[in-house]
């Protein structure tokens, strides 16, 4: 099998959503599959030369609106169009994360156009964006573009429960299915016992004696940034770790309590979870986000908002639910504030180990990739019965 998987950046972007394409189609080269990853050149492509079943193909985009505003909405160059028209007409499936940026609507129509079968995977759903106007940009977005693409899709995906109930009502082509995204377990594991905090600690100049509470990602409004600069301020008892990049820096804050590393990933990133204690999340609009479940392997305590918590019922048990107002970082502080103080009064070895056992049984990578192999399989079985027999004509109407 041929497969193009379409995403708006690559891994090194940072983010959940390319993290976790990255780390799929090397789940699905491993089982077989030749798959091309088409993202915009906003960061590097990956390098494949040891890798014969992959193959990364750059986009030519601007990336201004990240830049300047937060955004992650590269737009294409002319040009790319007619690259994601080539690499989809040369693929048997065509793999989409998310249905709304441009390169996925491209893909999108390019494969309607060349009949090419479709999954998308939908990660996240409404983002409550405090400006009005891209709130209202968002939902009639959402309305006009994404449900459409995902009704009409071959097979959809929802890497969370409360995603999936966020499109409630639509009429799919095919069942959707609910996959969860899968962790590294060997390399996002708990601690072996307190030496190996202390000496992760060390590592990242954090005080031995004070409670570490840990947040990581995109430093962006969504993620709940106003909310944890108040925490900050009302906890200076509690050293608050900040891993990500953004345009919202929390250094400007100019709190002593306050410790940002920006070039953390993979290994060293799960160090900095073994030297935390707590993973504070007060984001929205994002489905399931990979850091709780990378948290929960590393054992950590979680506490996140309603949303969130209720992304994977399985999982609901072991994290801490806060009610989240955008509109009111006060509110939503305080409430992340009482969560706090009662997780940080009662420490639990066994609660450690109890969810790392949870997230290493729960979010298995193979398992995951596994399941999307038997959809891309019997989606090609599809399309190959529905080809025209020998010595046929083809049809010249495309599909709608």
């Amino acid at each position: 099998m041929k497969l193009l998987t379409v995403s708006q950046y690559f891994e090194s972007h940072r983010g959940g959503i390319e993290i976790v394409a990255g780390r799929l189609v090397h789940e699905l080269a491993r089982a077989g599959i030749d798959v091309t990853w088409l993202a915009t050149d906003a960061t590097p492509a990956p390098d494949f030369a040891a890798e014969p079943r992959l193959r990364a193909r750059s986009l030519a985009a601007t990336n201004i609106a990240e830049r300047h505003v937060g955004l992650p909405y590269p737009i294409l160059a002319p040009g790319s169009y007619r690259c994601i028209a080539r690499e989809v007409a040369q693929t048997d499936v065509v793999l989409i994360h998310d249905a709304l940026y441009l390169t996925s609507i491209a893909a999108y129509a390019a494969a309607r156009w060349s009949s090419k079968p479709i999954v998308v995977i939908q990660h996240i759903g409404a983002v409550p964006f405090k400006n009005p106007i891209l709130r209202r940009t968002m939902e009639m977005a959402n309305r006009m573009v994404t449900r459409p693409i995902l009704a009409r899709a071959d097979q959809t995906v929802f890497i969370s429960e409360s995603t999936a109930r966020q499109f409630d009502g639509l009429r799919y082509r095919t069942r959707p299915e609910v996959i969860f995204n899968g962790v590294d377990i060997g390399t996002f594991a708990p601690p072996s016992g307190d030496d190996e905090i202390a000496a992760a600690r060390r590592h990242f100049a954090l005080p031995a004696g004070s409670a570490v509470a840990l947040f990581v990602g995109r430093f962006v409004e969504k993620k709940g940034l106003a909310a944890l600069e108040r925490l900050s301020r009302a906890r200076p008892d509690v050293m608050f770790a900040f891993a990500g990049w953004g345009v919202l820096d929390p250094r400007a804050w100019n709190l002593r309590n306050v410790r940002v590393f920006d070039t953390l990933a993979g290994a060293s990133l799960a160090q900095l979870y073994r030297a935390s204690d707590v993973l504070v999340l007060p984001s929205t609009g994002e489905g399931f986000p990979l850091v709780v479940q990378e948290a929960l392997a590393c054992g950590l305590r979680v506490i996140c908002g309603m949303e969130t918590a209720g992304a994977d019922s399985g999982a609901a048990p072991f994290v801490t639910a806060v009610p989240i107002d955008p509109d009111d970082p006060e509110r939503t502080a305080a409430a992340f504030g009482r969560a706090l103080a009662q997780c940080l009064e009662s420490p639990s070895e066994r609660g450690r180990s109890m969810r790392a056992a949870m997230a290493a049984s729960r979010y298995s990578w193979p398992r995951a990739a596994a399941r999307y192999c038997e959809l891309l399989a019997r989606l090609q079985a599809r399309a190959a019965a529905a080809l025209p027999p020998v010595g046929h004509a083809p049809s010249l109407q495309k599909r709608g």
